[in-house]
Order: C-alpha cells, then sequence, then structure tokens
C-alpha cells in the first residue's frame, strides 16, 4: 500500500518541455498580469468550459455556454444546460481546491455532475469500460478496487508533490485518473479540472490558461496517447502529449494580452469602465453615463469596436437595430 508508485520515465523531452514552460510562465507572470483583464480571465474560462464539455459530446456552442454563464435563455437540451452550470460553479471555486483531498475530489465531482448521475460525488458501485462505437477500447478497474486505487494514488501524490514537479505530477495523476475511472460518469471533465487544479496551486495564472481548448484541438492524440500508456503500462507517452499542449498554448497567452492591450483603445476601456456585468443598457443609457451626444461617435468609437472584440454582446443580435436592443458586458 505505502510503497505504490504509478510507473513512468522522466525522459529529456519531458525536461526540455518543463523547462520551456516554467520560462514561459515566468515571462507572462513578469510582464503582463492577468489579474487586470477580467475580461480575457472570463472569456479563457468560458472556453475552458465549453472545450472540457465537448470532448464529451456537449453539443453547446461557445456563444451558448456564454449565454448560459451569463444567466440567458437558452434552446437545448436540460442535461447539457446542466452540465455547462455545473462546471462554472466547479471552475468558478478552482482557487479554493485543494488538489491533495480525496474528500474535495468527490466534493467536486458532486459540484460537476448535480442532478446528472445518481452516484454524484460517489466513486461507482458498478463495471465500466470505454467504447468505441460497439467495440470495448479499455476495461476500467473492478469498482471494488477503486477506493484503495485513488486512496493510493492521493498518497503518492502527498508523498510527492515536493519531489516531483507539479507538471510531471498532475500529468502522472490525469492519466492515472482515467486509467482508474473512480466514476460512474464525469470522469473526462474531472480529470481536466483537477490537472488544472493542481497547476493553480503551483502558479496561479493556470486558473485562467485554457489548457481544455488545446486538448479538444488535439481531441483524437488525446485519446491515442491514453490507449498507447494503457498499452505500454506506463504513462511516460501522455506526460509528453500534455506537456507539448501546455507549451504551445502559452505561446497563445501574450498574443492574447498584447493584442487586448493594442486593441483595447481609450474609447472602448472607457465605455467597459461605466458598464457593470450582466446588466443590459440601452444605447441612450450608456452615451448618457459617457457624456456624449452624438450617436454616430458613440456607435463607431466605443459600440462597435467592443462588439467586435467580444466584449459586448446584444441581447437582440439578429435585430442589431431593433428598437428594443440593449448592450451587456461580458
Amino acid at each position: 500500500m505505502g510503497d505504490y508508485a504509478p510507473p513512468f520515465t522522466i525522459t529529456n523531452k519531458i525536461l526540455t518541455y518543463v523547462s520551456s514552460i516554467s520560462e514561459k510562465i515566468g515571462r507572462i507572470t513578469a510582464t503582463s498580469s492577468l489579474e487586470s483583464k477580467p475580461h480575457l480571465r472570463r472569456n479563457n474560462r468560458i472556453k475552458s468550459i465549453h472545450s472540457s464539455l465537448k470532448i464529451e459530446a456537449n453539443s453547446l456552442s461557445l456563444g451558448q455556454v456564454r449565454d448560459v454563464i451569463g444567466g440567458k435563455t437558452v434552446l437545448g437540451k436540460q442535461t447539457e444546460i446542466q452540465e455547462v452550470k455545473n462546471a462554472y460553479e466547479a471552475y468558478e471555486c478552482l482557487s479554493e481546491i485543494d488538489p491533495y483531498s480525496i474528500k474535495d475530489l468527490k466534493t467536486f465531482h458532486g459540484i460537476m455532475t448535480r442532478y446528472l448521475v445518481n452516484e454524484s460525488g460517489d466513486f461507482r458501485h458498478g463495471e465500466e469500460g470505454v467504447f468505441n462505437g460497439d467495440q470495448c477500447i479499455f476495461m476500467a478497474p473492478p469498482a471494488h478496487f477503486v477506493p484503495e486505487l485513488m486512496s493510493d494514488l492521493f498518497n503518492w501524490m502527498n508523498k510527492s508533490r515536493n519531489t516531483i514537479h507539479p507538471l510531471i505530477l498532475a500529468s502522472v495523476f490525469h492519466y492515472e485518473f482515467v486509467f482508474i475511472h473512480p466514476f460512474s460518469d464525469g470522469n473526462g471533465r474531472m480529470a481536466r479540472l483537477w490537472h488544472t487544479a493542481i497547476l493553480a496551486k503551483w502558479k496561479p495564472i493556470f486558473e485562467y490558461i485554457p489548457i481544455e481548448s488545446q486538448i479538444e484541438k488535439f481531441q483524437t492524440e488525446y485519446y491515442d496517447a491514453i490507449a498507447q500508456c494503457h498499452r505500454a503500462g506506463s504513462s511516460t507517452g501522455f506526460i509528453e502529449f500534455m506537456l507539448s499542449q501546455i507549451d504551445k498554448i502559452l505561446d497563445d497567452i501574450p498574443a492574447q494580452i498584447n493584442e487586448e492591450n493594442h486593441l483595447l483603445s481609450d474609447y472602448v476601456q472607457k465605455l467597459l469602465s461605466v458598464m457593470e456585468y450582466d446588466i443590459p443598457y440601452t444605447s441612450n443609457a450608456l452615451m448618457k453615463k459617457l457624456d456624449l451626444k452624438s450617436k454616430e461617435t458613440f456607435r463607431k468609437n466605443y459600440l462597435h469596436p467592443a462588439i467586435k472584440l467580444d466584449l459586448i454582446r446584444m441581447t437582440i443580435p439578429d435585430k442589431p437595430r431593433s428598437r428594443s436592443q440593449k448592450y451587456i458586458k461580458l
């Protein structure tokens, strides 16, 4: 029991990625504070949730996910809408997660699967397999082994957290968790949430880096890496895959921040500063707040650039010139 250690090898490729990621994170943290960019943080969080659910076949679009989170009525399957609400609640509490606690894992599974599965917040009692159509690709360990396997995994994490780099630890956990398949449903979502939680404990900026959207872009390779590790009996290939994806996405973050700095004119920043989140405003109300008289100036310099940058949305997007049109800050 106490000597359990998941099998993996720390390769040169892994060490190179760890070094590269650490350097990029250092540069991002030093040059640009995501804390001062609430809309960028919010957009990245929405991307994380949309991608993680899309991997599990949730069909809602990014816009629909944004609307559900914004409290709007969305036409879609109730289960899919509930998945978004649950995931948003879980991700909003990311900084409160103790990723080294089984109790927290069960609590957050309860949040992630609320109203959706019978065994919400509890390990599975039935047998589970992973299927591709009718073909069983992988049979998870029997249910009666799950509590012991999870206990071993968390004991190993707690024992290794000061000796194994968090980037490697998070990837090993992700793979082992998927292998054990501890819950009857929601395993993929929980594995990705927990991966982010482990990294955010190391560097809080990971709360707002949408690793999930990178995985979704390379979904086939993600599942291939897992399947290869099942065959090899070691998580080495999966660690390399995950680190390569994290390394890639970190190249996008400075570009996102620079683009936002560049594109966010003084006009747009002023408009955003007079708006509260989730409150609909008429154009007249906004012009009054900005002390503007010309509708043309307001539209050209303030409103249209903010809509184009996805920082504000219309309440009636299919009728832009509707008399009932209002604008909401995202």
